[in-house]
């Protein structure tokens, strides 16, 4: 399914990024090409609603307990690796800086 002339934000890419745009975890440039995605397709903005609903509830009934540094760092890391994983994304934070590979995954894989 893809809605975007773009290629770079089919509807599968925008779904499996939605958290990372949710919790401003990419660049402007992702962002921003993101965002022109979900003003553009409405099945993607419905999604991305009620994704922010439940982040939103997530923060209301969980936010005045505090978990220690080290599980919250440990669960965002592991939502993101899971999330890159489904997204088939790549990250290396090399020498130069970090670079960062989307690809697109086939509508006919078998998983």
């Amino acid at each position: 399914m893809s809605c975007c002339e773009d290629p770079r934000t089919s509807c599968e890419d925008v779904l499996a990024e939605v958290w990372l745009f949710l919790d401003n975890e990419c660049d402007q440039e992702r962002r921003a090409a993101l965002r022109k995605h979900l003003d553009e397709c409405n099945s993607c903005l419905e999604h991305y609603g009620i994704e922010e609903h439940l982040k939103e509830l997530l923060h209301r009934k969980c936010g005045g307990e505090h978990a220690p540094a080290e599980l919250h760092e440990r669960l965002r890391s592991s939502i993101r690796e899971n999330v890159l994983r489904q997204a088939e994304v790549t990250f290396e934070d090399g020498p130069d800086g970090a670079s960062v590979e989307v690809r697109s995954r086939s509508s006919s894989s078998t998983e």
